[in-house]
């Protein structure tokens, strides 16, 4: 059986965890020949290249720079993305057939080279990790109805269309497209979550503590971590108010990991207030992020409050794999508050609601007993639904 994947993700290294590079391993660990399509951006690709790793086959496609750019670049290079990926697919498959092709958004522009290869038999799965335009018309990156909102609705709706099976990240999710999208038939949409392959975590105190020490963090202080994208959907209004405030938290540190469109805002903010508890470091390799993770007693979500669409961002299974309890403010349209309650494994506030999000907080400081059981209990939720072993079940039943 082959399989097709197109994704923005990079996948330089298949074997670092993500949800896209634990997919594909855990697709070729059954048999199957996995063939996946990513992007080499300009400024650190020469050349398409073609890789085989056993079933997995990496086609790395010289593009415009879609990352760590401007707006304009970004928007360019994501065009021409569909028509890079089919020529240099057409190359390097051309002697292949394929059982199912398998996309995620972003980006939408992927309908032409689905459309290529269902003529010649594949089926088509859609992995929905963003609606587009509308998540960027909710933070107003897109005034609605305007030119280019009408060009990139087509561009989603005949993606929709070109789908045999659209996969959710979740109950809210799957109903805020069927309802804003009454021309998609409701037998073809289910829920697929944001999925990982759980491992255990073991410590090694000395290079745990050694990391602290690194970055400056008391080693007695309870750790509340924020990991991640830092953009305009992270609400980082509500986040620099949470920064200003966290002396309210005693004994809290509040590290803030990531990068993005408003790092520097944020930098700026923290050298002009000088909060002594409070720590902002640029993106870090993954092995030295997960060993914060590792000593950290609390995980952070933030987005935006404007979204009208039901986000689940896919850090959640990574502070659930690390046994962290999450403490999130996101918006009210989120059904992300339901799962923490249903998995009893966190709090919710809406972001802007500074009072509540301090409060959660503080309890949270206060009581290393209720975050060993929020920790845990996400721990065992994560095992049962979203571990990739069990729901690649829900993918491969289409091939």
């Amino acid at each position: 059986m082959n399989l097709l994947f197109l994704t923005l993700g990079n996948m330089d290294n298949v074997h670092e965890r993500g949800i896209y590079s634990d997919l594909v391993r855990e697709i070729a660990r059954r048999g199957i020949q996995i063939y996946v399509v990513y992007p080499g951006e300009r400024r650190t690709s020469l050349k398409t290249e073609f890789t085989d790793i056993g079933n997995i086959h990496l086609l790395k496609v010289k593009t415009g720079n879609i990352t760590k750019t401007n707006l304009i670049e970004k928007g360019i290079s994501t065009l021409m993305i569909e028509r890079q990926y089919l020529k240099a697919a057409k190359k390097f498959f051309s002697n292949l057939s394929f059982d199912l092709v398998l996309y995620s958004t972003p980006p939408i522009t992927f309908s032409a080279i689905v459309q290529y290869y269902k003529k010649q038999g594949s089926k088509s799965y859609l992995m929905l990790k963003d609606i587009f335009p509308q998540n960027a018309v909710d933070i107003n990156m897109i005034k609605p109805n305007g030119m280019i909102w009408r060009y990139f609705r087509e561009k989603e709706k005949k993606l929709y269309k070109v789908s045999d099976t659209i996969g959710c990240m979740s109950k809210g999710n799957m109903n805020y497209l069927l309802n804003h999208n009454s021309f998609i038939n409701r037998e073809k949409v289910e829920i697929f979550p944001n999925a990982i392959e759980p491992v255990e975590m073991k410590n090694d105190e000395m290079i745990d503590a050694g990391v602290l020490e690194k970055y400056e963090i008391p080693q007695d202080s309870i750790l509340f971590i924020y990991g991640g994208n830092l953009g305009k959907p992270q609400g980082i209004d509500f986040l620099l108010q949470v920064a200003d405030h966290f002396h309210q938290v005693e004994n809290g540190f509040l590290l803030i990991v990531g990068s993005g469109t408003e790092y520097d805002r944020i930098k700026d903010h923290l050298k002009t207030f000088h909060h002594k508890n409070v720590r902002l470091i640029h993106s870090l390799p993954k092995k030295e992020y997960n060993f914060l993770l590792k000593k950290a007693e609390v995980g952070l979500i933030f987005l935006d409050p404007r979204f009208t669409i039901p986000n689940i961002p896919s850090r959640l299974t990574a502070y659930m794999e690390h046994s962290l309890p999450v403490l999130a403010a996101t918006d009210k349209n989120t059904d992300l508050k339901t799962i923490l309650a249903d998995s009893k494994s966190g709090f919710w506030s809406e972001s802007g609601d500074l009072e509540s999000f301090i409060e959660h907080a503080r309890i949270f400081a206060n009581n290393s007993n209720l975050r060993n059981e929020m920790g845990k209990n996400g721990r065992n939720y994560l095992e049962e639904y979203y571990d990739i072993k069990k729901t690649i079940q829900i993918l491969l039943k289409h091939c």
